[in-house]
């Protein structure tokens, strides 16, 4: 993973607009198949963007706070696309994604079975230890929840903290 300048991440406030996707000919899916969208895999804040800007209202507003939360939350924090959603990490790996479907947004924490709570939601497909919350509207979004998982999936070693000795 490359960080960007200063380690800083960009902070960007949430779209109000409503626009179709980028090239105007992908539906999201229902549920988790593999792929989220067909947002081709890339690292660093602009692909992210770019997946980000594709997805229609809400999910882009939804997924545009949960990113907006992550980069004023985590020092040091990396963006990458990969299965057709929006990953994030710091240190050592990847440590939750984001990705929008067809009546949701699904924010996933790997090693979420670590996390005090458990997220809820156990999604197919995506390791046994994953856990997070399926968010249908702005209004779902549980600011001070959302951050203390952040906070507690960066510290997992191997995940986002201190590779064990």
């Amino acid at each position: 993973m490359s960080s960007t300048e200063n380690d800083k991440p960009e902070v960007r406030k949430p779209a109000i607009r409503l626009a179709a996707p980028v090239d105007g000919t992908f539906t999201l899916p229902e549920a988790m198949t593999g792929r989220a969208s067909p947002a081709k895999a890339a690292v660093g804040d602009k692909p992210v963007f770019a997946y980000l800007d594709s997805l229609p209202q809400p999910q882009r507003g939804i997924a545009e706070a949960v990113d907006a939360l992550a980069a004023k939350t985590l020092p040091g924090l990396q963006r990458s696309v990969k299965w057709g959603m929006a990953y994030y990490g710091v240190g050592d790996g990847w440590c939750f994604s984001c990705g929008g479907f067809a009546r949701h947004v699904k924010l996933m924490f790997i090693n979420g079975t670590a996390l005090e709570p458990v997220p809820p939601v156990t999604p197919v497909g995506m390791g046994k230890a994953t856990r997070g919350v399926e968010l249908e509207s702005i209004d779902d979004v549980d600011e001070s929840r959302i951050v203390e998982w952040m906070k507690q999936v960066t510290s997992v070693p191997g995940v986002g903290g201190a590779k064990k000795p």
